[in-house]
Order: structure tokens, then C-alpha cells, then sequence
């Protein structure tokens, strides 16, 4: 899937060997270095030959009225985008005034560099001018983890066989519109068409200027976002080492600040530039507050040294990888992939502190920065066991917003809050109602991730200040929205109205993904609400006089619990996806030709709406999040009956599919899934890798590992182990931390071993049989197999044909037109054909 004598394997890094300026949008997802608040994409420094010029600061936005073709009341009415802030990243290189311009260059050597254990961004090459000079140019640029504001970028110029002149043009430029480095459009153009994936584009003038000034090598821009009132600034200060001589000119305007250092360069003698940029944004600061932020971000990093900047970055990285690292044994581009979608999620996720962790990190503008289910279901849980301090920060960013929630639900006519499908600021931003405020379940995947990470860390405290707010209030909607329904004697609990995860079957009766997850949501928030007062009445008191909680609503929660509706078929043996999903035809996707896919791109969503296809998994992802409500027989018939259904139009599908896979023994199936997951932006197998990364299908890619191949689940907050080694794999090994003590887990063909390290005992199950590991030791537990086998994979050929409960047959059709239509030419009639017309 990858041209591997352009990117190499390489365990530790991904290296590209040669420039191709028509794959520019992925290579700058690809390369983007950033640390979940500040993003740089991979765009080269001479600042062209770029589709998107990207400087991304997590919820750093502008908002715009969403003009609906028919409003409806409760409709969204405001937008939010992410703002593409003014770009630090361009130190252009001239060499006897000739530009190093990378579509025409003579280069010699080329290569570009993303270490995963440096987290630095380097570039080499060899460059030989039109006079014959042949000119070594170094590049390094980096988003320090550990200085949350700070980046620091150099470039290092060497003329190895004369004396020149050389320049380097340091610039800030706020690019309005996504003008290149000379003012124009850029010379990479994104592809025309709709993509709803795509962010909106603002055409009048986003970012206003405020305070702009230079002091000796320092310059500083600042800014006011038109709509939200946002501010941000931005301070660019320089360092020349050079034994030859060498002068500074610079220029400032509001939209551009420039440092240009002329060089009389010696043969031999390396001229070096070093940039450190700091940004600040604030929802209320005034500007001139955030430069004075900029200027002490900046005289620390000067003071400390550059050089610290790096060794401290190198520190932070090997701890990351000590509590993160997943290793799979004897397959290295297996290995670097796999390590390129953790240190994603590290870059995603590391700085984003309370704000949430947008749908593509900090790497690009897809989706318009906005923050989705995809942190609580697909990312948190790779949080919760390696770095639980960033899961915490992920969860508080939902706490905060729950004004804005309870808001939402009122305004829906529903008690508690119900959290945005779509958003920055907490206000709903999804103009499509069908498939966005819909789809109600993310209030039940936020308190399943708050309930994950409780499990996995302990951390009742946290769980009983402010995660217990967001239990109860989101428990309050599902009361509210939900209904009971009496049928001979027998009560049940339904919710109408709704669309689940597969976004292809939208506002229906009891989705069952919907129902299992609002299941699991009450009782965690009567659970957690008992707990309370049993554990700690004090602030159990506090939380009752706070929320207005009457005593007698976890029995209503458990009650609706209990009675919800699980919709079965007894005549297909399966779960239907909602009420009337078996109702629908079935679409044939094994005869839809590739040139229709995604399906979204090229078909209505009422024609989508009107068949059984999915565009993610939504039944199975049920299976796996609460696979301790399902029989195993449950799981193999549903998989099997839905797996052929679902187009993997979306990149959060494919991991839980190979997760099930595993599982229910479709083992070179869960492989196939596996690998789409991992090279989903490497081999922008999405065909929008240029937009940023897919960060959830990074975090997949853990899950896949871990609860996939690894087998590990912790339902009921119970650790349990039941490993699906793939065979041509010798070993899996990666780190857990449970209630604070690290396990490192290894898997081999005939054994699970687990090794603590300091701390508690922490017992665990595998395959039914309970044992325990004291801190500080090894348990060896031996294994029979992998699992069961089963060869293949499900078929709509094995579904068509199956009978409905009223007796129909299943059949499957592709929505084409067959007939042609006539040609219908019309002359006007006269006056007496047209009274004959009215007489007859």
C-alpha cells in the first residue's frame, strides 16, 4: 500500500527519500509536528508547493450564522471553524539570490525525517545551484511538549565548494484566504467537489490586527478573531551562528513580519538560523495581554538554551513511549506504522489540557477543528491506560461544557443536557440535524469513557467533584426521551427518534447501539449516585443540593434500565440495527463498482436511507463496548450478518471490525481490517489524508492491538485477557496501567505473561481462570490457542434469501436507474385543439 523505496521501513521513523510535489497535501498531514494545542503541518519552509499552509491552534476558531435553506426552530444557528493562524514556519534560502525552489532544484540528496523518538521534523539536501555550487541545507523544526506554547525551527545552510552570498527570509505571515508566501493562491490546489469531511471556508476577513511591533531580532503579531472575539498572538525571536559576516534587515507590518539575515558566506563555513515562535490565544484576553505571554514564553526558552529544548523533548518522548509503546514482533512496517498512530495520538492529545481533542488533532482543517465522539470511544481509552492525566483533561473539557449541554436539552424539550454532535465551543455546529443532534448516544459514550477511566484509575475523586455531574445530567435525558410502552402485563423502554453510529441509517425507532450504550449510562449514573452516599455523604450532600437531585430518580434510571428494549429477530438469529432496519432491501455492495464509493459522494441520502448499508460499524461496535451483555453465538451471528453490510465509508469502522473479527475467530479478516485502520493516512486509503490525520483511527489502531489482538476487556471494571495472536506474528507486547501500577503484557503463540512494576497487586482473568501479579513480579500464564479459526470471511451471498419474521425473503439490489427515460418534444397547441382537449 505504500511505495516503500520512497518511504522506507523504519521502526522509529518515517522517512521520505524523495520530493513529490503532486502528494504534497498528505506528506504535510503526514509530517505535522504539534503537541495537542499547537500544530505545524509538514509544509516545506521556503513556504510553497503546499495545498493547505497550516498553523493550527486547538480551539483558536471563528463563528459564522449557519444559513439553513429552511429553518425549523432548535436548528443550529451558529458555526464554528478553526482559524488557520498566521504561519512562523517560512525561512526561505537564497544562494547568489537564486530561490531553493523544490519543483525546479538541482537536488542531489533529499531527505525528509519525522523521528518518533526525538519528536523533531528534519529535512537534508544537497543542492546544486544553476552557477554550479553545491549547497548543503539542514532543516529541523519542533512543537515541544513540554513548553506547551514553544516551537523552535532552524535551518542550517553549508556552501561546500565556494564562497556566496546566502539569505535567509524569516517571515510570520498571516496568510488570509490561504495565500502562499508571495500573496497568491496556493500552487497545490485542493480537488473541487463536495466533501461534507471538508471545513467551511470564510470569505471575508477573519483575523484583525492588533498590536504588531519588532524589537532587534524579535518580531510580534497579534490578532482579534471578527465573529468569536477570539485573540491570539504570536512572537518570533532569532539566533545566527556563523563565523562569517553577516546583517539583519527586517519589516513589519500588521500581516507580515520579516527578519532577513544576508550572509557573506565562506566555502565550508555553516551559516545557521535558529527561530523560536511562541503563540498565545485567549476566548477573553486582550491581545497586548497575550504578546507580554509570548515574550516570557521566549526569554525562558532563550535563557534555558535551545539545545535544553531538545534534550527535554527526547526526556518527555522516552517516557511516552516507556508507558505507550505496543510491540509487534518480527514486523517492522507493521512496527512503524503502528508507532506513527500512537505518537498521533500523543501530538493529538498531549497540550490539549481541558479543551477537547479535534477529530484531526491539531494537523489540519477537516472537519473544521470540531471535537466528535471520536475522543470518548476511539481515543480515550488509549489515554485512560497510558497517560490517565490526559484523559482527565479530555473529560473535564465535557464537564465544562455542560452549561452549553443543559441549554441543548432544554432547548429539545429534555431534561439534564444533551453534549453537541459537533463543536468547538460547546454550542452545537452540526447544520444536519439527521445525522448530527440526532444522534443522542454521545451522551451515553461521554459517561462510558468517564466510567472507563474511573475503572481503570481509581479516581473516585475526580468521579465524585465533577464526573458525577456529567453522569446524572446526561442519565436526566434519557429518562426524558425515552417512553414506556405496556404489552400484556410486560413494561418496556423505548427511545424514537434517533440515528447511531452508522450515519447511513438516520432518526429511527430504537437504534440498538443507541438503547445498549443509554442502558449502560443509567445504571452507571444510579450506581455512581449510591456509591456517593454510602462512600462519602459530605459531598453527596454537596452534589444533591448542586444538581436538584431527588432521591427517588437512580430507582427511575435502574427501572428504565432494565426495561430497555433490545431489539432481537428470532427468525434471522440477529440483532437488528433498529425497529425496521430487516425491512429494508439490502444493498449489494459486492457489486457496487469502486467509482461509487464512498457512497455519501455519489448518492442522495434518501436513496442511502432507504437500504440496509452501513457506513460504519454500529451493532458491532455495540458488541464490543458492551460484549458482556452478548452471548458469543449473539456476537458470530451478528457479525456475520453485518460485516458484509458495511462499506467502511468511514475510518472509525474498520478497527472495531477487526476487533470483532478477532474475536469471533474471523482471523485473517481481523488482519485485513487491521492493516486498513493502520494505513488509513499513510496510504491515504480515504483518499483525504491531506485534510489531517484520522485521529480516532489512530487511537483504533491501540484498540485494535490491545482488546483486538491482545484480548484484553475490562467489563464491569474487571481486567480480563483472551488474546488473538495473529499467526505470522511471534509476539505482542504493550503497557497498561492499572489503579497505578504498570503492566507490561507479552503474548506469544503459547503464552500471556504479565509483568508489574511498582505498586499494588492487580488481579485479572484469563479465559475464566482468575490469578493475581504482586508488584515487582511476573505471572506465566500458558495458552492451548488463539482463539477459535474460521476461514473466509461473512457474505451477503449467505444472507440473501433468509426470511423476515412476516416471511418475506431478503434480497439485495444496487439503486441504479434501468429504464431510459423518453426524450418528450412538445409543440404549443392552438386555440381549437385546446377547447377539443376540454370537450372530450
Amino acid at each position: 500500500m505504500i511505495d516503500r523505496d520512497r518511504f522506507p521501513v523504519d521502526p522509529w521513523r518515517l522517512v521520505e527519500t524523495s520530493f513529490d510535489i503532486d502528494s504534497a497535501g498528505v506528506t504535510e498531514t503526514l509530517f505535522a509536528v504539534g503537541n495537542g494545542y499547537l500544530g505545524l503541518r509538514g509544509n516545506h519552509p521556503e513556504g510553497r508547493h503546499a495545498q493547505e499552509q497550516g498553523t493550527f491552534i486547538n480551539g483558536f476558531h471563528e463563528t459564522f450564522p449557519i444559513r439553513h435553506a429552511e429553518q425549523a426552530y432548535g436548528f443550529a444557528e451558529v458555526g464554528q471553524t478553526i482559524i488557520n493562524a498566521p504561519d512562523a514556519k517560512v525561512m526561505r534560502v537564497y544562494v547568489d539570490d537564486e530561490p531553493l525552489s523544490l519543483d525546479v532544484a538541482d537536488m542531489r540528496e533529499y531527505s525528509r525525517v519525522l523521528d518518533m523518538r526525538d519528536g523533531v521534523l528534519r529535512r537534508h539536501i544537497l543542492w546544486n545551484t544553476p552557477s554550479g555550487k553545491q549547497v548543503k541545507i539542514d532543516f529541523e523544526r519542533m512543537v515541544s511538549f513540554e513548553a506547551k506554547h514553544l516551537a523552535i525551527m532552524s535551518v542550517e545552510v553549508t556552501v561546500l565548494n565556494a564562497d556566496a552570498p546566502v539569505t535567509v527570509s524569516c517571515q510570520v505571515l498571516n496568510r488570509q484566504d490561504g495565500e502562499d508566501v508571495y500573496g497568491g493562491t496556493p500552487s497545490v490546489p485542493r480537488k473541487a467537489g463536495f466533501d461534507p469531511r471538508k471545513a467551511e471556508r470564510i470569505q471575508e476577513r477573519v483575523l484583525q490586527p492588533q498590536e504588531f511591533w519588532q524589537d532587534k531580532l524579535r518580531s510580534a503579531l497579534s490578532f482579534r478573531a471578527t465573529d468569536s472575539g477570539m485573540t491570539m498572538a504570536v512572537i518570533a525571536d532569532h539566533i545566527v551562528e556563523t563565523e562569517s559576516e553577516y546583517t539583519a534587515r527586517t519589516l513589519i507590518e500588521p500581516d507580515i513580519a520579516k527578519n532577513v539575515f544576508r550572509v557573506q558566506a565562506k566555502a565550508g563555513v555553516p551559516v545557521k538560523v535558529t527561530k523560536l515562535v511562541s503563540y498565545h490565544t485567549s476566548r477573553g484576553v486582550p491581545a497586548r495581554e497575550l504578546v507580554d505571554r509570548c515574550r516570557r514564553t521566549i526569554d525562558r526558552a532563550m535563557a534555558e538554551g535551545v539545545a535544553v529544548q531538545f534534550e527535554r523533548q527526547r526526556a518527555w518522548l522516552d517516557a511516552f513511549w516507556e508507558r505507550s509503546d505496543v510491540r509487534i514482533g518480527g514486523r517492522d512496517e507493521l512496527q512503524q506504522a503502528a508507532r506513527w498512530c500512537l505518537f498521533q495520538l500523543a501530538q493529538a492529545a498531549a497540550r490539549a489540557d481541558s479543551l477537547g481533542i479535534p477529530a484531526k488533532g491539531v494537523t489540519g482543517s477537516g472537519y473544521s477543528g470540531h471535537y466528535f465522539w471520536d475522543t470518548e470511544i476511539y481515543v480515550l481509552p488509549f489515554l485512560a491506560y497510558t497517560t490517565p492525566q490526559w484523559a482527565r483533561n479530555a473529560l473535564r473539557m465535557r464537564y465544562l461544557m455542560l452549561p452549553a449541554a443543559r441549554r441543548r436539552a432544554f432547548q429539545l424539550n429534555e431534561a439534564g443536557a444533551l453534549f453537541p454532535w459537533r463543536t468547538i465551543n460547546g454550542e452545537e455546529a452540526s447544520a444536519y440535524y439527521a445525522a448530527g443532534t440526532a444522534q443522542y448516544h454521545i451522551n451515553a459514550d461521554v459517561s462510558y469513557a468517564l466510567a472507563k477511566y474511573v475503572r481503570a484509575t481509581g479516581d473516585v475523586d475526580f468521579l465524585y467533584r465533577e464526573g458525577v455531574d456529567v453522569a446524572v445530567e446526561t442519565a436526566r435525558l434519557w429518562a426524558t426521551l425515552g417512553f414506556w410502552r405496556s404489552n400484556g402485563g410486560t413494561e418496556s423502554f423505548h427511545i424514537h427518534g434517533v440515528t447511531g453510529p452508522d450515519e447511513y441509517t438516520t432518526v429511527v425507532n430504537d437504534n440498538l447501539f443507541t438503547n445498549v450504550m443509554a442502558r449502560f449510562n443509567l445504571r452507571f449514573a444510579a450506581h455512581t449516585v449510591r456509591d456517593m452516599q454510602e462512600v462519602d455523604g459530605e459531598t453527596y450532600r454537596l452534589m444533591v443540593d448542586r444538581l436538584g437531585l431527588d432521591p427517588s430518580e437512580p430507582e427511575a434510571w435502574e427501572r428504565a434500565a432494565d426495561a430497555l428494549h433490545i431489539p432481537y429477530s428470532e427468525a434471522l438469529g440477529i440483532h437488528p440495527q433498529d425497529e425496521v432496519f430487516l425491512e429494508k432491501e439490502v444493498w449489494d455492495l459486492e457489486r457496487t463498482p469502486p467509482e461509487q464509493r464512498p457512497l455519501m459522494l455519489h448518492f442522495h441520502p434518501l436513496v442511502i436511507y432507504r437500504y440496509q448499508v452501513l457506513k460504519q460499524a454500529d451493532v458491532v461496535l455495540a458488541l464490543f463496548l458492551q460484549g458482556n451483555h452478548f452471548t458469543a453465538e449473539e456476537k458470530l451471528a451478528d457479525f456475520e450478518y453485518y460485516d458484509p453490510m458495511t462499506t467502511g465509508d468511514s475510518t472509525l469502522s474498520a478497527v472495531v471490525q477487526a476487533i470483532l473479527a478477532a474475536e469471533v475467530g474471523y482471523q485473517d479478516l481481523a488482519l485485513e481490517y487491521f492493516d486498513q485502520s493502520l494505513f488509513v493516512d499513510l496510504a491515504d486509503l480515504h483518499h483525504n489524508a491531506s485534510d489531517g490525520v484520522h485521529v480516532a483511527s489512530a487511537g483504533g489502531v491501540w484498540t485494535a492491538l490491545v482488546s483486538g489482538f491482545g484480548g484484553m476487556r475490562d467489563h464491569f471494571g474487571d481486567l480480563t485477557f483472551d488474546p488473538r495472536l495473529p499467526a505470522d506474528w511471534t509476539e505482542l507486547s504493550y503497557v497498561l496501567h492499572w489503579h497505578g501500577t504498570r503492566l507490561g503484557v507479552t503474548v506469544t503463540a503459547d503464552a500471556l505473561s504479565i509483568v508489574a512494576g511498582e505498586g499494588d497487586a492487580v488481579s485479572f482473568s484469563v479465559r475464566g481462570a482468575g490469578y493475581t501479579v504482586q508488584g515487582g513480579e511476573t505471572v506465566v500464564i500458558p495458552l492451548a490457542d488463539q482463539g477459535p479459526v474460521i476461514a473466509g470471511k461473512p457474505s451477503l451471498r449467505e444472507v440473501i434469501g433468509e426470511r423476515r419474521e412476516d416471511g418475506t425473503l431478503l434480497s439485495a439490489s444496487i439503486p441504479t436507474v434501468t429504464t431510459t427515460i423518453p426524450i418528450i418534444t412538445t409543440e404549443i397547441p392552438t386555440v381549437g385543439e385546446v377547447t377539443d382537449a376540454v370537450d372530450a
